[in-house]
């Protein structure tokens, strides 16, 4: 028998460890022990999402909590050097970029224990972006690495890793959505509003189309100057096609801190509203006109649906859902026109990319088996 730690921190890491602690129960050779560093911990970003995609609960919780990178980074190693200890596991696989996938890989690596990065090899080349950083380290000392495009294993080979370590097997995230919306058709559709007094009905939205919106990136968000000047451009949009925003908590902070939920509210067609849980946001998504975005999995959760992604990015590390998908990659400037042409029925539609079927933790499965 093989014991691996699965490592899960924040919210887009359940989605991903949700198919696979699903397909490891048929695989009793295999023996998953279920690490969550608390990096996310809050009911809306942690707790609902196990209940709502059937994940067990985990073996381990660091809570770490939050705290700047660096103090993050060195209490999830911290207590992620004792699990190891304890459990002496033949494997750790991480998955994503965020702060929990780097340092625990740093602590197994340093252990002599074998390591597994699924989602390997995506690069936005824009080493501001701390993801970007996590992407780095986490590949630079990996064992194996499973990767979700062909782009990811070109960008794996061209840093040197052989060959016969990577392994191209789809996207998990595409495992959790296909697995769910059918589910997602009966979450709740009427949510009340932080903004402006009363609720909205997601139904009575659908009739005349409505565009879905997640902004969270500090280079947005973060300044008065900047994050006011899209709440003004949010508003201009609105004033085309009504505009959801469940909000991200850092976000909603610093629009009170800076004095704009005034200005936010002056606008009657954008809604903002509490964060959602996986099924309420995937259902909020399916039946958009488009998505607007600064974040990195709605592009590929549009991409597999077919919905227009608007990416206020100069980059992305999934420049698959460009190439082959629905995803544009568009500035602040544009945001107006684009949202036009998407109203106006000229939005931006792809295919889905190669094992983007909803079998990629078959695949994984498959693979841990003959490691």
């Amino acid at each position: 028998m093989k014991k691996i730690i699965l490592v899960c921190g924040a919210r887009p890491n359940f989605m991903k460890i949700a198919p696979l602690m699903h397909e490891l129960k048929n695989h009793p050779q295999l023996e998953a022990v279920l690490v969550h560093t608390g990096q996310h911990y809050d009911t809306q970003m942690s707790g609902r999402f196990f209940e709502e995609l059937g994940i067990p609960a985990p073996n381990i919780n660091l809570e770490v909590g939050s705290a700047s990178h660096a103090q993050q980074t060195a209490r999830i190693m911290t207590g992620f050097e004792k699990v190891c200890l304890d459990e002496i596991p033949d494997f750790v696989l991480v998955v994503g970029d965020v702060n929990s996938t780097a340092a625990c890989v740093l602590v197994a690596a340093k252990l002599n224990i074998k390591t597994i990065h699924y989602e390997a090899g995506l690069r936005s080349n824009d080493r501001t972006m701390p993801e970007e950083i996590n992407r780095l380290v986490t590949d630079s000392i990996s064992d194996y690495f499973f990767t979700t495009s062909a782009d990811a294993d070109e960008n794996l080979l061209k840093e040197n890793v052989a060959q016969e370590k990577i392994f191209m097997v789809g996207n998990l995230m595409i495992d959790t959505l296909e697995a769910n919306l059918a589910k997602a058709a009966g979450a709740p559709q009427v949510f009340g509003l932080l903004n402006k007094p009363g609720k909205i009905d997601i139904n009575d939205l659908s009739a005349s189309g409505y565009g879905v919106m997640t902004f969270h990136r500090p280079s947005n968000v973060d300044e008065k100057a900047s994050l006011e000047r899209l709440v003004n451009i949010w508003g201009a949009v609105s004033q085309q096609i009504p505009l959801v925003f469940p909000i991200h908590p850092r976000t909603y902070k610093n629009i009170q801190q800076f004095g704009l939920l005034e200005t936010i509210s002056s606008f009657p067609n954008l809604y903002l509203i509490e964060p959602l849980g996986y099924l309420e946001f995937i259902h909020l998504v399916s039946r958009a006109k488009f998505a607007l975005t600064d974040s990195g999995g709605i592009q590929e959760e549009t991409t597999h649906l077919n919905i227009p992604c608007l990416t206020v990015r100069p980059n992305t590390e999934r420049p698959v859902t460009v190439w082959e998908g629905s995803n544009k990659l568009i500035k602040i400037d544009d945001i107006e026109a684009e949202a036009a042409a998407i109203v106006r029925g000229e939005g931006k539609t792809g295919n889905n990319p190669k094992y983007w079927d909803g079998k990629t933790a078959q695949r994984i499965v498959a693979i841990l088996e003959t490691l």
